[in-house]
């Protein structure tokens, strides 16, 4: 299992737009990918999932990937996050 930790930097947080890319992005890989945030967690290719977890600028999440492709899915979600989702 790999696991990126990130803080959020986009002023609206993950709402709709950049939620959407971030799950888009994510089923481009076979891995299970996990968001987890404080004490919950969510399917990061699932847009509800992601959206559930009303993520906000500066919060700090983490991403866990586990599986054939875990090290390259959980970098390049990390590095989709810190480009700031297209916002």
């Amino acid at each position: 299992m790999t696991e990126e930790k990130i803080t959020i930097q986009n002023k609206s947080g993950l709402h709709a737009r950049p939620a959407a890319l971030l799950v888009k992005e994510a089923g481009n890989y076979t891995s299970n990918i996990q968001l987890v945030k404080e004490d919950k967690q969510a399917d990061a290719k699932s847009l509800l999932g992601v959206m559930s977890l009303s993520v906000r600028k500066g919060d700090e999440i983490a991403i866990r990937a586990e599986g054939e492709d875990e090290d390259q899915a959980a970098q390049q979600l990390r590095d989709l996050i810190e480009s700031g989702l297209g916002e």
